[in-house]
């Protein structure tokens, strides 16, 4: 664990403040986790900082054993239609599920999707990142969660939900979609639901994926595209979101 923790934390800028404990060290919050400190043994107040934000993110979880997680881009702007659309469906989990919505905590679809949850009377939770563009919540969640870095919160927003929702969106959107699809590919996890919202913006990009990947290079199964299911239908949406069984399979994830 340690190894992949720092294979991928390497860039990982510290968040000022976020840790509240006592860390030992010298290393200033605001500084870059680099192969230098590994190499410097200049590790232990980051292994801290990481260790402590895994233990509160999955405590913080625990508040919302029901939940749908939707990602998509934080630059859309609030009137455009995949943002309504959005707002729309987050509204229709809260009132007919009664299940939480969980955002990165973001702009855009983000903000959308919380903004959507909160004014139905649901559970609007953010878990957000301090980044040039995003420096906090945006204004409709109703618990949030910061993070410092990247890896720990793309572990709590892929964490046990009953489905997965993504609307278009930008490279985090498809880190996050692939991150998903490969754990069920392998069988980390069990067949959760991957929906993507839009067939204007999937259509085109699923039928690359066949092109290239599956025609071309064979790198992938017929089956794998069987992993998501695209739709422009909110009914559609909830339908599935009600369907699926409420995860458990965290109970023995290996």
């Amino acid at each position: 664990m340690v190894g992949f923790l720092f294979a991928i934390c390497y860039n990982a800028p510290m968040a000022k403040n976020h840790y509240k404990g006592s860390l030992s060290g010298s290393v200033n919050h605001d500084t870059f986790f680099t192969r230098k400190h590994i190499h410097d043994r200049d590790i232990e107040s980051h292994l801290v900082r990481i260790n402590h934000e895994f233990e509160e993110g999955f405590e913080f979880l625990t508040k919302y054993p029901r939940s749908v997680t939707i990602f998509g881009s934080s630059m859309l702007a609030p009137d455009s239609p995949m943002c309504k659309s959005a707002e729309s469906l987050a509204q229709a989990i809260v009132k007919d599920l009664k299940y939480a919505v969980i955002t990165g905590g973001g702009p855009g679809i983000m903000e959308a999707s919380s903004k959507g949850a909160k004014e139905a009377g649901g559970q609007s939770v953010g878990l957000n990142i301090s980044l040039p563009h995003e420096h906090g919540a945006n204004g409709y969640t109703t618990d949030h969660m910061k993070f410092a870095y990247f890896f720990s919160r793309k572990t709590m927003l892929t964490f046990a939900a009953e489905a997965y929702v993504f609307f278009p969106g930008g490279f985090g959107t498809f880190d996050e979609l692939f991150s998903i699809l490969t754990l069920i590919q392998t069988g980390k996890i069990p067949h959760v639901p991957v929906i993507l919202f839009g067939s204007d913006f999937w259509n085109p990009i699923i039928t690359s994926l066949n092109d290239m990947m599956l025609k071309k290079y064979q790198t992938i199964d017929p089956g794998d595209f069987d992993l998501c299911e695209i739709t422009d239908s909110l009914d559609r949406a909830v339908e599935i979101v009600r369907e699926a069984p409420v995860s458990e399979w965290w109970r023995v994830i290996n």
